[in-house]
């Protein structure tokens, strides 16, 4: 590496997408930060051999703000860990209840799995409010055995599911009958679900344009990125910590961190290299994308949000079941001030005016590299000791 790029780097801050460009990722993750992904071992309670599924959903920063109560027989209480939320970037934390739908339909697929039927009554003490959220449960479900249960073909790719942040095949058209799978998977949701792809050349030019728009503004505006670096975990100690969060296994970056050269309180500047070589990577991982997907609910009420989620969850195993890499775009759906006019321009290009209607998932779909599993905390961490 030449040493006046490392100066610019030490001088001014470092992103981990950034360093990811000087330095390749050389060591492993730990395997106790993925061993979850290997699926569970018997359990003398289903509910856990269930659960241990739920906790492999996506989520917003990979938060994984999932807690249960299993302290009446047969029940699931889901509750929401408030200490593991994004109120910079998710003010009125409709992703955090997005990301507790696709706990819930993994927890579904499961149960099926299991022969059992998860009946699940969403807010069973009071739904939250708009802005905020509370210390009532956002889910009670109760298991029974029932043989009229069917399973589902979808369980088969939980353990498969990872999200793809890498660039995509560009000259490789997502076809038709994946599409469609993508499509049928979200019916029983009450979603519109929505696709455009290398077919429609000048469409996908205006999703990657609002797409870079927002993700530099969130890049350079400082609250949001710091957010960002707050979950931030580097190399393979702080990701056998921790088991969340965006985690980076650069060694570069490692030795930044212990030599104090990388200060994870302050947001680099919007000309500095960290932010430049953010940006150039991300946009170079769009315009490599061949096709995005969209799902969009009339109205936002909380329940909306989590049937989203869990319509997601088997959008994303749907594209899985046949080999495509999925990656949201979560940055022109937010909600903050500062990234309106990206907000305004998805909703509008996507025929979703508001207040009516809402674009709760966007993301890019195609054909990229095999990527490990993100880490995962274990159920025990998940467990309520009541």
């Amino acid at each position: 590496m030449h040493r006046r790029k490392f100066i610019r780097l030490a001088g001014g801050g470092v992103l981990f997408a950034a360093a990811a460009q000087i330095t390749s990722c050389g060591n492993e993750t730990p395997d106790e930060a993925i061993a979850a992904w290997k699926g569970p071992g018997p359990e003398e309670d289903v509910r856990k051999w269930i659960l241990s599924y739920a906790i492999l959903a996506p989520h917003s920063h990979n938060l994984q703000s999932w807690l249960v109560d299993l302290s009446v027989p047969g029940e699931v209480i889901l509750h929401c860990d408030l200490t593991r939320l994004l109120p910079e970037t998710d003010p009125f934390y409709r992703q955090i209840m997005m990301s507790h739908g696709t706990f819930l339909e993994m927890l579904d697929l499961a149960a099926r799995e299991q022969g059992m039927k998860a009946d699940i009554e969403l807010f069973p003490e009071g739904i939250f409010g708009p802005d905020k959220l509370d210390q009532r449960p956002v889910a009670r479900i109760k298991l029974t055995r029932d043989p009229e249960v069917a399973k589902d073909p979808l369980f088969a790719q939980i353990l498969r599911r990872h999200t793809n942040r890498e660039a995509y095949d560009p000259a490789k058209a997502v076809p038709e009958d994946a599409v469609a799978a993508m499509a049928e998977s979200t019916k029983s949701y009450g979603i519109r679900f929505g696709f455009v792809g290398l077919d429609k050349p000048a469409e996908l030019l205006k999703h990657r344009s609002i797409a870079k728009e927002a993700w530099k503004i969130e890049l350079t505006t400082p609250e949001k990125i710091l957010e960002t670096y707050r979950v931030l975990r580097i190399g393979p100690d702080e990701i056998a910590k921790y088991k969340d969060g965006i985690y980076i296994k650069s060694r570069f970056l490692e030795l930044l961190v212990k030599f104090g050269l990388f200060d994870r309180t302050k947001a680099p500047s919007a000309d500095s290299f960290a932010t430049t070589g953010q940006i150039e990577t991300f946009n170079k991982n769009l315009d490599s994308t061949p096709g995005f997907l969209w799902m969009i609910t009339e109205g936002n009420e909380r329940s909306q949000q989590v049937q989203a989620g869990r319509a997601y969850a088997r959008v994303q195993l749907a594209g899985t079941a046949h080999g495509l890499a999925m990656q949201p775009l979560s940055q022109a759906l937010q909600e903050y001030p500062a990234v309106a006019g990206p907000y305004e321009a998805i909703h509008t290009l996507l025929q979703a005016p508001k207040p009516q209607y809402t674009v709760q998932m966007w993301a890019r779909v195609g054909y990229g590299p095999e990527v490990e599993p993100a880490p995962r905390r274990g159920l025990s961490e998940h467990i309520l000791k009541i």
